[in-house]
């Protein structure tokens, strides 16, 4: 599987090697935070690139490449990687994962969703894998830069290895929150991203929230998934479903989402991590889902096709 030679060094500030896998919006965002703090991480996707470009109400930042596209020429393993590819191309993926990681490796997963360990342990035997939540709106523009509309957080269980990502991002411009009940904030997440794939389906942006027929059926389905999320252990209160759809209330209504773009753009959809695992994870539990039924195989059919 992976490398055993030593990290490849790339600052020299004592924080840990970093390479970032998936330079798309999350990933330029991370990218951008540890460039500015002195630490520019090594870049690694399918595109070859020779800069990355953030954009937000402060200005811009230029993170210098390249992006590496050829595992082979990883050049050493390194401390840590934020994995920020799309939960559909995490296999393909496997072989930067090969050439970046060693056994000690933290693997930090930059991924919607719930179940970020188990699709990635497979691929990195022996390394610790941590599932981030990720809180920040970034999307990427047609000129290839990516809008940063917020401050930089991520949420990482209260674990050891989220030591190595705090230090690595320390006095960065991307926070760090440790939660102990790590499953709690990662389902509240996931009910906030299961009732923005309703603008796939309807091909608009957050302000279709103001609609008052599209607010009762999100409120609705995050009733629902909010019912899923208990019977996996989460604590949220009763309150958590008003609280997300008075956020969306409160988004630009030109605001999207990445599942959004990934429609837009004819991509496969990350719809099984967000909404489909509302639906088999409430069948195991015996939690009807009738509004999960219909979502997750419209976005299904979105995503795959025929037709």
């Amino acid at each position: 599987m992976a490398q055993t030679g030593r990290p490849e060094a790339t600052d020299t500030s004592g924080h840990p090697a970093v390479a970032i896998v998936g330079p798309g919006a999350i990933g330029t965002t991370v990218a951008a935070a540890l460039h500015q703090a002195g630490r520019t991480p090594k870049l690694c996707g399918r595109t070859p690139r020779a800069s990355l470009e953030l954009r937000d109400d402060r200005g811009r930042v230029l993170v210098p490449g390249p992006v590496h596209t050829d595992p082979a020429q990883a050049a050493g393993t390194v401390d840590l990687v934020f994995l920020a590819v799309k939960s559909t191309q995490v296999r393909a993926s496997a072989p930067w994962l090969a050439a970046l990681c060693r056994p000690d490796t933290v693997v930090c997963v930059l991924q919607n969703g719930v179940e970020q360990e188990a699709a990635v342990a497979p691929f990195v035997p022996g390394c610790p894998v941590l599932p981030a939540v990720v809180w920040f709106p970034a999307e990427a523009q047609p000129d290839g830069t990516v809008r940063l509309r917020g401050e930089a957080r991520l949420t990482l269980p209260d674990a050891p290895a989220s030591r190595t990502v705090r230090e690595a991002l320390s006095g960065t411009r991307c926070s760090i929150e440790l939660a102990a009940d790590f499953l709690s904030v990662a389902w509240r997440k996931l009910l906030q991203n299961a009732v923005a794939g309703l603008m796939v389906l309807s091909g608009r942006r957050a302000g279709m929230f103001g609609r008052a027929d599209i607010s009762r059926l999100s409120l609705a389905y995050l009733r629902e998934c909010l019912a899923v999320a208990r019977a996996e252990g989460a604590v949220l209160s009763d309150e958590v479903p008003r609280e997300i759809l008075e956020s969306f209330h409160g988004y630009p209504a030109d605001l999207g989402t990445s599942i959004l773009a990934d429609r837009e753009a004819d991509r496969p959809l990350e719809w099984d991590v967000r909404n489909g695992v509302v639906s088999r994870r409430g069948r195991a539990h015996r939690v009807p889902t009738p509004i999960s039924d219909v979502v997750a195989p419209l976005l299904a059919a979105a995503s795959e096709g025929p037709g």
